[in-house]
């Protein structure tokens, strides 16, 4: 089988490219190297395609491994045709190839089993030759009762039907078309679990086409079903189905044709239908699956591209009622300096003792910036710092200009609570509880979002949908992917990234991510790219796959501050020199057998603005301060917010009044949003009761 080929047709992308990605990934090589350092070998190949390649390698290869299993079992057997062997090893589709190896596959005793034992499979072949002379009782009566006989002959027809290729696909085809999802809600059930089911009720009574059904929607059915609150159907066209079956195995009207219809019949309802749908819905959560890893993903990224502030010194904190507000403190590089707790609010309601607090470390650890969690508490929270401030002598310098008061960012605690209580915390400050931790936490991510996102499992961040019902093998893999992704993309300053940073960067891994802080700890900062060689098991091939995407601040070279790969350190150095002398630079002159014009550009670009951070900084965000509840909302008003989750049915906006509004994907076609965007949307309507609002795209802040 031709792998490259194959993943060419399938793919549209050349078969020398795929050749290429493929012996990369041979090679060790990951993703994001092979997309940034190896253009010219691939033709420029961005990271999804070379994912898709990736994906594909691996299911031909398994399909390959499937076939040998296959192929030794159906010989055990004694039933290997030179021609059985050559559809097997030609076959380039998975359920294809079940389907050629179903009729060999062990299995239970079936009806069929007990026939053939009982000596009917004479009868079954006379009945599906289907001849009009034929006496089809006065044959029966040869094998005892004749009813008896006929059913058991039905019986091995039925079965010789369903294991049969074409009966499959026809009716598989039919499924494709006409397939119909119907949902039936259980009424049995105890007060409490009734209660659980109106979560549901949307999907108590759903008829629609299967393949026009959003995944979100069949994702929540699914888990309704699961929780045994609804019943799912999925039928095609019954009496189409029969037509295509009838027209592949019925001859002619006789009363031998007859009895091979109502096996027919019983194949269907009993054998095809069942093992058919089964595959259908399948398939239908196997594509509801990938559309949700799909926007979970795509969330994840924005999320973890989200603009930083940068290194700044910053007080977080994470508010709360009762228990009050867990305060820090923490220096430009996000070291804890200071903590304590304040109770602004009820029902303790020490808000003099709460400003003196705020105002005094504000001024003792010279902030620049306050982060507040978005969680309870948080609007009560922000006006009370920002009615504290006026009065705050500390200055911030914020795009070029200086202001009497530090900027006010709210901050996404998602995951916060994950993170305050696993190991990495733990670590980090096994001397502070986990309320403290998830304040340092809330502060750092206002700081670098990608570093301190990185500490906690994709899946606690809460920017996807339905995230415990789809295949968690492949959820882990995609996100694993796109924090790989991210990190390269933006690089990482070696001397001063934490473990789990590095973790994700190219070739790396925790093992060696480790052992760089480690060796980094013992002998000072990396001074340039090549001691990394001096760190334990980091050999030559690990430093060709991580080195460009570490990056050295103040060192010996400039150029290990940029993306430049050292591989390409004297053709960056040549570009430079020529730069410099004000000389015209044609890159097209410095093209060689090595170098091309794809990684030439890239060089050309990094010196033009070397050490750039791909994001840009945060900006200030203020909720509006008339509203605060969901009763303090009217349809038609136009409010600040900010985009908290994408869905494929629509985007999420907070608006400050803890609980979301839904601006509907029908209300997004002329322009999209990205994660954390601040926008500007119009109130539509407010069901109170459900605690649903529904909201339009005005424009953006």
């Amino acid at each position: 089988m031709n792998i490259a080929g194959i993943i060419s047709r399938r793919l549209g992308i050349g078969e020398k490219q795929v050749q290429a990605v493929i012996g990369l990934l041979r090679e060790g090589a990951t993703i994001p190297f092979i997309a940034r350092y190896r253009k010219e070998r691939t033709g420029s190949l961005d990271e999804v395609q070379i994912a898709q390649i990736e994906a594909e390698n691996s299911r031909l290869e398994e399909l390959e491994q499937r076939k040998q299993t296959v192929l030794s079992t159906i010989e055990e057997q004694g039933k290997l045709t030179d021609e059985l062997r050559a559809r097997i090893e030609a076959c380039e589709d998975g359920v294809e190839l079940e389907d050629i190896s179903h009729p060999y596959k062990p299995h239970r005793k079936t009806r069929a089993d007990k026939a053939r034992e009982a000596g009917l499979e004479p009868l079954a072949d006379l009945l599906m030759r289907q001849d009009g002379r034929t006496d089809v009782r006065r044959e029966a009566q040869k094998y005892g009762n004749a009813d008896d006989a006929l059913q058991g002959a039905r019986d091995i027809i039925a079965e010789q039907i369903s294991i049969d290729e074409r009966s499959r696909n026809a009716v598989r085809r039919e499924f494709s078309y006409t397939a119909m999802i119907r949902t039936k809600e259980v009424k049995q059930l105890t007060e409490q679990r009734a209660q659980e089911a109106m979560n549901y009720r949307e999907y108590f009574k759903v008829e629609e086409p299967l393949k026009r059904i959003s995944s979100h929607r069949l994702l929540a059915i699914r888990r309704a079903e699961n929780e045994g609150f609804l019943r799912v159907d999925i039928s095609c066209d019954e009496e189409k189905a029969l037509d295509k079956l009838a027209h592949l195995w019925l001859k002619n009207n006789t009363d031998a044709a007859y009895q091979v219809e109502l096996a027919m019949e019983d194949s269907y309802k009993r054998l095809l239908k069942p093992a058919i749908e089964t595959e259908t819905a399948a398939a239908a959560k196997e594509r509801a699956d990938k559309e949700a890893i799909r926007v979970f993903a795509d969330n994840l990224r924005q999320l973890l591209l989200e603009n930083p502030l940068g290194q700044k010194r910053v007080l977080a904190l994470d508010p709360g009622f009762r228990t009050g507000c867990k305060l820090v403190c923490l220096s430009a590089q996000g070291d804890l300096l200071y903590h304590t707790a304040i109770y602004p609010h009820p029902p303790v309601n020490k808000r003099s003792e709460a400003e003196a607090i705020l105002m005094k470390a504000l001024k003792d650890y010279q902030i620049e910036a306050i982060a507040i969690g978005n969680g309870t508490a948080s609007r009560e929270t922000e006006t009370f710092v920002r009615n504290a401030l006026p009065n705050s002598g500390a200055v911030t310098q914020r795009s070029g200009h200086t202001s009497n008061s530090v900027a006010v960012f709210v901050v996404s605690e998602n995951g916060a609570s994950v993170y305050s209580a696993s190991k990495i915390a733990r670590e980090e400050f096994p001397d502070e509880d986990v309320t403290v931790r998830g304040a340092v936490s809330i502060g750092r991510r206002l700081m670098d979002p990608l570093a301190e996102l990185v500490k906690i499992d994709p899946k606690s961040i809460g920017v996807g949908q339905y995230q415990h019902d789809v295949d968690q093998t492949e959820l882990k893999k995609s996100l694993d992917q796109t924090v790989e992704s991210v990190v390269n993309y933006v690089g990482v300053d070696v001397n001063t990234a934490s473990k789990h940073l590095l973790t994700y960067i190219s070739g790396v891994g925790s093992t060696l991510a480790q052992n760089i802080v480690n060796y980094r700890a013992e002998n000072g900062a990396f001074a340039d790219r090549k001691a990394l060689l001096k760190v334990p098991k980091l050999g030559a091939k690990t430093f060709e796959q991580c080195a460009g995407f570490l990056r050295i601040a103040g060192g010996t070279n400039p150029l290990d501050n940029t993306a430049v790969h050292p591989e390409s350190y004297a053709i960056a150095a040549a570009l430079q020199k020529a730069k410099m002398a004000g000389k015209e630079v044609r890159l097209e002159d410095y093209v060689t057998d090595e170098v091309g014009l794809p990684t030439l550009q890239d060089i050309w670009r990094e010196l033009e603005k070397p050490s750039r951070d791909p994001r840009e900084q945060i900006e200030e965000f203020r909720f509006s301060e008339q509203v605060h509840t969901i009763d303090d909302l009217q349809e038609g008003m136009t409010l600040p917010g900010i985009v908290t989750n994408i869905s494929n049915f629509g985007a999420f906006v907070d608006m400050g009044i803890h609980k979301d509004g839904l601006i509907h994907v029908s209300q997004l076609r002329s322009r999209g949003v990205q994660l954390h965007e601040h926008v500007q949307v119009e109130v539509l309507s407010i069901d109170r009761e459900r605690k649903r609002i529904s909201l339009k795209l005005h424009k953006t802040t």
